[in-house]
């Protein structure tokens, strides 16, 4: 075959076949303007809310801290209400479960014991909800 021969794909955008060629401009600019708003948002809301350094320590947390949410032992930050999902925390124990299972060995001692503790102090909560 030629290398000039053309085998790639044309992918053509169907979701606005509907309307004019000025309307769709129009609606591809309020797009990218939206984008873009939300990105300088997003950017703003980082400078005020720094995030934590990346460990496994705050990973776990994050996820400890969601599956108490789940459990009714902490107000959802978003709404400060009390709302309980058992099937969800259950999940999210399970999860932290087998990543205690996948790491063992591989944490330091602090992190190992933050793990235990973690894992316990939820189970124990979960099976206080569920009876």
């Amino acid at each position: 075959m030629a290398e000039s021969e053309d085998k790639g794909y044309t992918v053509k955008d169907r979701r606005f076949l509907h309307l004019s060629e000025e309307e769709q401009a129009r609606v591809l600019e309020e797009e990218a303007a939206q984008a873009a708003q939300e990105a300088a948002a997003g950017a703003e809301a980082e400078k005020d809310f720094p995030l934590p350094e990346i460990t496994i320590s705050a990973f776990l947390f994050s996820l400890g801290s969601s599956a108490f949410i789940h459990l009714g032992t902490l107000p959802d930050p978003n709404t400060g209400e009390i709302n309980k999902n058992l099937p969800l925390a259950k999940q999210t124990i399970d999860l932290l479960g087998l990543l205690r299972e996948k790491t063992r060995g591989n944490l330091t001692s602090d992190e190992e014991d933050m793990f235990d503790h973690l894992l316990y102090d939820l189970r124990m909560e979960y099976i206080k909800e569920v009876g």
